[in-house]
């Protein structure tokens, strides 16, 4: 029997919600981005309302991964954009430290409209001044409660491995509940078949 289950992708502003999406959906992400300045006054790009992609599973199960904004003035749209989803994923720029209060923060919102299971993705890993995941963790005041992974938004291995991981939090939650009839969903991690999106699970 297939099914339609929602993530959200979630962080602070140009964490890389955006790149996560694009990296791993079949589809053109629907994008609501429009030119802005960040904290540095640099004008950049950032997403006002959504993004939206799609992952469709060999079973016909259907992954719909949400993206929200990141800037407080957008704010609104977190507590809408978290109504029914199986989990989400929070994403930090390991990179950049002054964002960790905002990552947080975000965080304790999301907790608070839901107890689904998260997962946190540090993403820019390859940059030398990245934060290790012990301190980003601990930034967030949950240690011990979060599970934490390094993240390329930009490469397919990296998003498949998050979602992954994410999905077998959702699993153990189910099985916790013991909930009848629950269709589980294993994820193969090969790069090779990362290029097949058909073949994601």
């Amino acid at each position: 029997m297939s099914g339609v289950f929602k993530i959200v992708v979630t962080g602070p502003f140009n964490s890389g919600k955006t790149t996560f999406i694009s990296t791993i959906s079949e589809i053109d992400v629907v994008s609501t981005e429009r030119q802005t300045r960040g904290e540095s006054g640099k004008a950049d790009r950032t997403t006002v309302a959504m993004d939206f992609g799609k992952i469709t599973l060999p079973d016909d199960n259907v992954i719909h991964l949400y993206g929200t904004p990141g800037q407080e003035r957008f704010s609104f749209m977190w507590e809408i954009l978290s109504e029914g989803m199986l989990g989400f994923v929070l994403l930090v720029d390991g990179s950049s430290p002054s964002t960790f209060p905002e990552a947080k923060r975000i965080l304790d919102k999301f907790r608070s409209f839901s107890e689904e299971p998260f997962i946190v993705g540090v993403t820019r890993p390859d940059i030398p001044e990245c934060a290790e995941l012990g301190e980003v963790v601990s930034s967030l005041g949950k240690d011990g409660e979060v599970r934490a992974i390094k993240c390329d938004a930009s490469k397919i291995f990296d998003v498949k491995r998050t979602l992954v991981e994410l999905l077998e939090m959702v699993l153990e939650k189910i099985d916790e509940k013991e909930v009848e009839g629950a269709q589980r969903v294993s994820l193969d991690y090969s790069e090779k078949e990362c290029v097949n999106l058909g073949k994601i699970v």
